[in-house]
């Protein structure tokens, strides 16, 4: 864009600006297609727009949104209430690009009640308002079929989806099916259950998908001592075990506090890079939570918790048709509803739903995580990374990790490995076992000496590339000898963690720099299980490596010191003679029959020495 041409578009947005109403409202930027970018809300339109144009807006994604502005144009409404609702319904039908994205639960399953004379109750993904009612949408899928399976056993709506009516059940249009005779249903299409107690177990099951369980119970209770009193006793008794079913279902249900009732309850956990929020709901009716859903919002102008929380709760409310007038929240908003309380608990049965609506956002959190890195383990290995990246303030990730461990009983059969790891994953054909050749007894710190000299040594002089941190198993007195070799005698410039045990042998600390310290780091996270999942395989390494050596060691026998002997011929001898004493008594002619005359001889002079 020219100069001039830039002078008289600013010229131009200022005017508008300044003639903009000091009312609530919501506001559109238009960019020079002629297409809306950003729609927002204010409580003072002319103050809010003013705003984005002043010198001092630090956010860098903003200022690109201004840059992009070409016509302002704006909407007034009556309230705060009104101008939240228009935004989010702009926000809907034109997808500003520049607005948070909403990655919208539309895949999640709903319950819907047709609005037919003979309604059905079925899950959903397909919402159609004109079809029915609907009940969700359910991100937990158990409680959903938990609620259906209730319906189903007590009040038995029909399953077929036949166009049923009065009129075509009075001129037999319809047979009873399979249903019927399995007692899931008690056959309105043939007039075995009038449309008037059919519509009645309908709506008794709207009250439970609606959450409404101690009304309904209450009313069951009535309509139980009424039958009683009537003699009728095996309806009654009916009735008693459609109680009983429903206080069951209830039972598993979460129950606060029976003085909490129609409350919404909304908490945001953030992503580990704020790039995304996670927006928990909870509506909560008599004390027990009877809904619960988690959307999360993809950040666009590095929005602000309470401006992420202020474009939420009318969106979700709208959509789960909630009429609270008490809505519990992590933190203050500017925005206000009409005739609706905001509170912000610190103690209680309150603060105790709001504790419990997090721990379903960062769980939800925790889930996504896990679904994307299943699709792309690549990003979870990265992840993990850059993590430990940060933890030890290295400067450049760590892609390929070295670990050392040494093996041996009071010093015999001493031996060490190296497992390597590369991308957070072990890379097998990297693995080295070494035998201790310089020392005597069982010194630990002169052998991982001895292995991380002729390690890194040999890697040198081939031009390998050196690993990216190395980690002792032991606390500080391992990184110190690591660090006299790799530092003071080779000149290498790698960095040395190290992973230290408490008195039980558990691992509990990483440990690293010099002197060392403790990295703060929870043992229970995902980072530290992997560097544990190392320590441990190198364990298993040397062990391995250790228990071969003494075995071979202990199946040792004065044939393997007969040169021209080997395993083969060994075996043939065993199998044939049964053991050493008995091919040391046998003759040169039985041997020779066995094995042949050349090893025969070989054999029999070995063992014969002595007599000649």
């Amino acid at each position: 864009m020219k100069s001039k041409e830039k002078d008289l578009l600013t010229e131009k947005l200022k005017n508008i600006v300044a003639n903009m109403p000091e009312q609530p409202g919501s506001y559109q930027f238009w960019d020079a297609d002629g297409t809306i970018i950003y729609v927002g809300k204010a409580k003072n339109l002319k103050r809010r727009v003013s705003s984005y144009f002043h010198k001092e807006v630090d956010r860098f994604k903003t200022k690109v949104l201004v840059s992009k502005i070409h016509d302002i144009s704006y909407t007034v409404v009556n309230s705060e209430e009104d101008a939240l609702l228009l935004e989010n319904s702009l926000i809907k039908k034109y997808k500003p690009r520049y607005n948070v994205l909403l990655k919208d639960g539309k895949t999640y399953p709903s319950i819907c009640v047709t609005s037919e004379p003979f309604p059905r109750i079925f899950k959903t993904r397909n919402i159609n308002r004109k079809t029915g009612t609907y009940y969700g949408p359910y991100s937990n899928q158990g409680p959903m079929f938990a609620v259906l399976d209730l319906i189903r056993k007590i009040f038995k709506p029909r399953a077929c989806n036949m166009p049923m009516t009065a009129e075509r059940i009075r001129e037999g249009k319809y047979k009873t099916c399979l249903k019927y005779h399995l007692h899931l249903c008690d056959a309105p299409c043939v007039g075995r259950q009038s449309q008037e107690v059919y519509l009645e177990n309908i709506q008794k099951a709207r009250q439970i998908l609606k959450g409404n369980t101690r009304e309904l119970i209450l009313q069951l209770q009535e309509e139980m001592m009424s039958l009683a009193a009537q003699l009728r006793f095996e309806e009654a008794e009916m009735i008693k075990r459609e109680i009983a079913m429903i206080e069951n279902y209830c039972a598993k249900s979460e129950v606060v506090s029976h003085t909490i009732h129609n409350v919404d309850v909304f908490s945001i956990t953030n992503d580990d890079h704020k790039k995304s929020a996670f927006i928990n709901y909870m509506h909560v009716t008599n004390g027990s939570i009877n809904q619960a859903f988690t959307i999360e919002y993809k950040r666009k102008l590095d929005e602000s918790d309470e401006e992420l929380l202020a474009l939420a709760i009318p969106e979700i409310r709208k959509r789960f048709n909630s009429d609270a007038k008490e809505i519990i929240l992590p933190q203050e908003i500017e925005w206000t509803l009409e005739g609706v309380t905001f509170t912000i608990p610190q103690r209680g049965d309150k603060k105790h739903l709001l504790d419990l609506s997090e721990m379903n956002g960062k769980q939800y959190k925790v889930d996504r995580l896990k679904q994307t890195e299943k699709l792309n383990p690549e990003q979870r290995q990265t992840r993990l990374m850059k993590e430990l990246q940060e933890a030890l303030k290295l400067p450049k990730i760590p892609y390929q990790i070295e670990c050392f461990d040494n093996s041996n009983i009071s010093g015999t059969d001493a031996v060490a490995g190296c497992v390597v790891f590369k991308g957070m994953k072990p890379s097998k054909k990297d693995y080295r076992k070494y035998n201790i050749k310089s020392v005597v007894g069982p010194d630990d710190y002169a052998s991982m000496k001895e292995v991380v000299r002729r390690r890194y040594s040999r890697m040198m002089e081939e031009d390998t590339p050196l690993p990216d941190l190395i980690i002792t198993d032991g606390g500080k007195g391992q990184m110190e000898v690591v660090r006299q070799i790799v530092e003071d005698e080779l000149h290498l410039d790698i960095p040395i963690a190290g992973l230290a045990k408490d008195n039980r042998h558990r691992t509990n600390e990483l440990l690293y720099g010099f002197p060392p310290v403790v990295i703060g780091m929870k043992t229970d996270s995902e980072l530290f299980h992997v560097l544990t999942q190392i320590q441990d395989e190198v364990h298993r390494f040397a062990i391995s490596f250790h228990r071969e050596k003494r075995s071979k060691h202990a199946l040792h026998s004065e044939l393997d010191d007969i040169k021209g002997i080997g395993p083969k011929t060994k075996d043939i001898l065993i199998r044939q003679l049964k053991s050493v004493k008995k091919i040391k008594e046998a003759s040169l002619e039985q041997l020779t029959e066995i094995i042949g005359a050349s090893k025969a001889s070989m054999i029999h002079e070995y063992f014969h020495k002595s007599d000649q």
